[in-house]
């Protein structure tokens, strides 16, 4: 079956995807203690907002604001029995953004929030109906192509795939965040990923957030030593500084993260953009070196 994103991979050519969302809506009045998720129901105009921004920047790529969606991931929380429609809506949201253009809309999907047995209390069936939930959604309101992403346990990402591809046929990118240098916070390489990973139905591997912008490339690098796979690298705009209040302050600039995005492909990315602390201006930068 013809796929848009899976087409545009098989050219060669690097895509440039979006930046941050949670960072971003923060800097635009996001209360501290709200997700994005919570905007996507009361202020979708703010949604639309930042993902045009970041088609204007260059991305030919965007992801909806479902991170934090799945009903696990909203149990207990004010937005608890609401993920069918913030799924929806958000899909909407995305399409609205993009309004006609030549950009694909990613369907993400964030961890249960939850660890699995034995580190924590989720079997392995609950978490494979949690993200198999919250795709059949996305996949129905009209994502190109979903985004397992911010994965650090190498059982909780294949549940997601395997919950996935329970309800749909639409592509699927997987990605880690190398939290701890090049290494997830369960301890997972990116050697490990790309083998645990080969005998599942994923058509992208990835890293993305992570710790700093040299470990995320030293990640790359071994993950591309490792898998004959696309890569997916969306960083951080380095490692935040956190003031007196709690509050992250990312101090890399645009400037650097354009300078740094040749290194991304020539180390074998095919879709580029950034994490936490990535700026529409900060993308626009990415986007130019990945374009020339």
């Amino acid at each position: 079956m013809e796929n848009a994103f899976l087409d545009f991979i098989k050219t060669g050519k690097v895509l440039v995807a979006d930046g941050a969302t949670g960072t971003n809506l923060q800097q635009r009045g996001l209360p501290r203690g709200l997700s994005g998720e919570n905007w996507v129901l009361d202020k979708p105009e703010e949604i639309i907002r930042l993902e045009r921004d970041f088609i204007d920047a260059g991305a030919g790529l965007i992801l909806t604001c479902t991170f934090n969606a799945s009903p696990l991931r909203l149990e207990g929380g004010d937005l608890a029995g609401y993920a069918l429609e913030i799924n929806r809506r958000a899909v909407e949201l995305g399409r609205q953004a993009i309004a006609g253009r030549p950009v694909l809309l990613g369907g993400s999907i964030g961890p249960a929030g939850k660890l699995l047995r034995p580190y924590g209390p989720l079997s392995e069936e609950e978490a494979v109906q949690n993200f198999a939930e919250q795709a059949q959604a996305l996949a129905d309101a009209g994502v190109d192509l979903l985004v397992i992403e911010t994965q650090f346990d190498l059982n909780e990402a294949k549940a997601a795939l395997i919950g996935a591809r329970q309800v749909t046929h639409l592509p699927m990118v997987c990605s880690f965040s190398f939290d701890r240098g090049t290494r997830t916070m369960m301890g997972v390489k990116p050697s490990q990923v790309a083998a645990e990973l080969k005998e599942l139905d994923v058509d992208m591997v990835g890293i993305n957030c992570g710790r700093s912008l040299a470990e995320n490339l030293a990640a790359l690098k071994e993950l591309r030593l490792s898998t004959d796979l696309p890569i997916w690298f969306k960083p951080n705009a380095g490692l935040p500084e956190v003031d007196a209040q709690g509050n992250a302050h990312y101090t890399t600039t645009p400037e650097q993260m354009g300078e740094l995005a040749p290194e991304w492909i020539a180390a074998g990315a095919k879709v580029v953009g950034g994490c936490c602390g990535t700026s529409p201006d900060h993308l626009r930068r990415i986007a130019t070196a990945a374009k020339r």
